[in-house]
């Protein structure tokens, strides 16, 4: 900051720089929905405070009086719900780094909830009646309980009172005491990847910046997720009955980046071929196979689907956790026919793999074997 701002200049300053002047909400509509992606989740505020939208908890501190000028919540989630089938979800801090009446709670032992009152509560009904919102992601409220926070008073208006009652999830984040153990699915922790089977719905909120949840001018190529590293924390994330959200980092001019924006167009082209094996499915009994460790499953309805991050280097595919029969069948998503296969001994199957020319893979990264007719369905 010595090096490179003026000496009075203070954090407020910053809100100038914020242009969006090439902020296109239809645009981001575009690249968003090319990932394939079923929902998103849109910052409204973070632990900063300032507010994306024109709030009036924040006269002076949001989008609309200061920076860009702009509604950005209201752009974008028009822009989603026009163009796309993508469910718009909305994130909001609980916390602010700065907030006196939040500060004053804070010495108070949270014995006052003043700031929950004239702030969070307010702030939380304005979006959901403005912009009904399909997800209400909350995070920030790991310094107070859920009852500071008065979480429960608030999901009881959101559930029953709320223009989205019948429709809006929300995730775990209500309180220290909450994360974990209370919520519509888990986040736990960023970056949560527990690498088995959960016995609730959970989201691994990650990043394709390795180090930040913004965007990073100073960035270089490896800091940043390749389409293989985003795509095998994608599969063992679902193969344990997981959600992935996935951050991006818009820039202050209002723009998705080009690497941001091939790597969204990589999951969704990927998604392409392999979303049958993805969406709609469940866990099956097994996740990660035993014999080869770079196979992850899921099943959908008697349906099992091995995805394997490596493909098969020998011309025989074998894999522990399935049980053949007779009138089992394997594929190959996004190429014709089926495969031959034989009974391991005992437990387990070996697929044979035929000479596929490179221009006729499917895709590039990770390959889903659609087995049916199993007996440990």
């Amino acid at each position: 900051m010595k090096n490179n701002y003026r000496p009075d200049f203070t954090y407020p300053d910053f809100a100038a720089d914020l242009t969006a002047e090439f902020f296109d909400p239809n645009e981001w509509a575009r690249i968003l929905n090319s990932s394939g992606a079923e929902y998103i989740v849109h910052s409204s505020k973070h632990h900063e405070g300032f507010g994306m939208w024109p709030t009036n908890t924040s006269f002076n501190w949001n989008s609309m009086t200061v920076g860009p000028k702009k509604d950005l919540i209201g752009e974008l989630a028009a822009a989603i719900k026009a163009n796309t089938s993508i469910h718009y979800g909305i994130y909001h801090s609980l916390f602010e780094w700065f907030n006196p009446i939040y500060l004053q709670d804070e010495a108070n032992g949270y014995k006052t909830q003043n700031y929950v009152d004239t702030k969070v509560i307010p702030a939380l009904h304005e979006l959901i009646n403005k912009y009904q919102p399909d997800i209400i992601w909350p995070d920030g409220d790991w310094e107070a309980t859920s009852t500071y926070w008065r979480a429960t008073e608030f999901l009881a208006w959101l559930y029953n009172d709320s223009p989205v009652g019948d429709t809006v999830v929300t995730n775990d984040r209500w309180g220290s005491d909450a994360r974990c153990h209370h919520g519509g699915f888990f986040t736990c922790e960023d970056r949560f990847q527990p690498g088995v089977l959960q016995k609730r719905k959970w989201e691994n909120a990650m990043t394709i910046d390795r180090a930040s949840w913004g965007f990073r001018r100073d960035a270089s190529l490896n800091g940043y997720l390749t389409t293989q590293d985003i795509i095998a924390t994608f599969v063992e994330t679902v193969s344990c009955g997981g959600n992935m959200l996935m951050n991006i980092g818009p820039t202050k001019e209002g723009t998705i980046t080009p690497l941001y924006e091939e790597r969204l167009g990589d999951m969704g082209s990927w998604l392409a071929v392999n979303g049958d094996g993805i969406k709609g499915t469940r866990p099956w009994t097994t996740q990660n196979d035993t014999l080869a460790s770079n196979v992850w499953y899921t099943k959908k309805s008697t349906t099992v689907y091995a995805i394997t991050l490596q493909w098969p280097t020998g011309l025989t595919f074998s894999l522990a956790a399935p049980m053949t029969q007779p009138g089992t069948t394997v594929e190959l998503l996004g190429y014709p026919g089926t495969f031959s296969w034989k009974a391991r001994a005992g437990k387990g199957i070996d697929i044979m793999i035929p000479d596929i020319p490179f221009n006729k893979m499917p895709c590039k990264w990770a390959w889903t074997f659609k087995i049916n007719g199993l007996a440990n369905v």
